[in-house]
């Protein structure tokens, strides 16, 4: 597998792991009830929003072929 690939595939995972962690932190937030909870979950829900953003801005400047990725033909080389 060639450095570009190998890229693409890191690209994919940070993305996927971002995700995740902003699907962690949006729950979070639903789930708080004291006021300095509160603070604390809207602080981290958007750092973790952000860091969302920054990683698919990366991916889509490598021109990541999403599909290939879900339908697993992309790991198959």
């Amino acid at each position: 597998m060639d450095d570009t690939m190998e890229t693409k595939q890191l690209l994919y995972k940070e993305v996927v792991k971002a995700h995740k962690e902003w699907e962690r932190a949006y729950t979070a937030f639903q789930e708080v009830t004291g006021m300095d909870e509160v603070d604390v979950a809207i602080y981290t829900l958007e750092a973790a929003e952000r860091r969302y953003q920054i990683q698919l801005k990366a991916a889509k400047q490598a021109n990541l072929d999403w599909n290939a990725f879900r339908n697993g033909s992309f790991w198959a080389n």
